[in-house]
């Protein structure tokens, strides 16, 4: 357990960019295949999802339905479709978020440093639109070591065939 001066002490030996949070991959200036206009895309995926994919807010843990799912099938970017994961891929982390050792395809995904909330992380989102899906950790299973934390509102999920 931390105690309150270590904590402090971690805080204030951080870098200044990680107060001023991350740039947002959307904000980069970022072209994506699939664009939509702020009020386009509000309409298209109602509130809770615009929020994590086009703000890059988190879903809380444990309010998925795709943290349970367990059917054979494919797990697309809920604001494009393009298929980013395979159950075939799925594990149970235990954090609370759907969570994948790697992705259909390394192409399907991109990555940018994020540097908020006093960490730094790797961002994940959907190189077709450009949608936040959430964070890769290096805490993963074999054979990648990868865990892949994804937002479940930021996914649809097409049983079936595996991708």
């Amino acid at each position: 357990m931390m105690d309150r001066r270590t904590l402090l002490g971690l805080v204030s030996a951080l870098p200044a960019a990680a107060f001023l949070g991350a740039t947002p991959a959307l904000a980069k200036g970022g072209r994506f295949a699939v664009s939509f206009t702020p009020e386009e895309w509000k309409r298209r995926l109602g509130a809770d999802a615009y929020a994590v994919l086009r703000e890059e807010a988190t879903e809380r843990p444990f309010t998925s339905a795709l943290n349970k799912e367990h059917r054979s099938g494919t797990f697309v970017c809920r604001g494009c479709a393009l298929p980013l994961f395979s159950s075939a891929h799925k594990f149970d982390s235990g954090t609370g978020w759907p969570s994948f050792w790697q992705p259909i395809n390394q192409a399907a995904i991109g990555t940018t440093r994020d540097t908020s909330y006093f960490m730094v992380r790797t961002e994940v989102h959907c190189s077709r639109c450009g949608g936040h899906q959430g964070h890769v950790f290096d805490d993963g299973p074999r054979p990648t070591g990868l865990r892949y934390c994804i937002n479940g509102l930021s996914l649809s999920f097409v049983p079936g065939k595996v991708a």
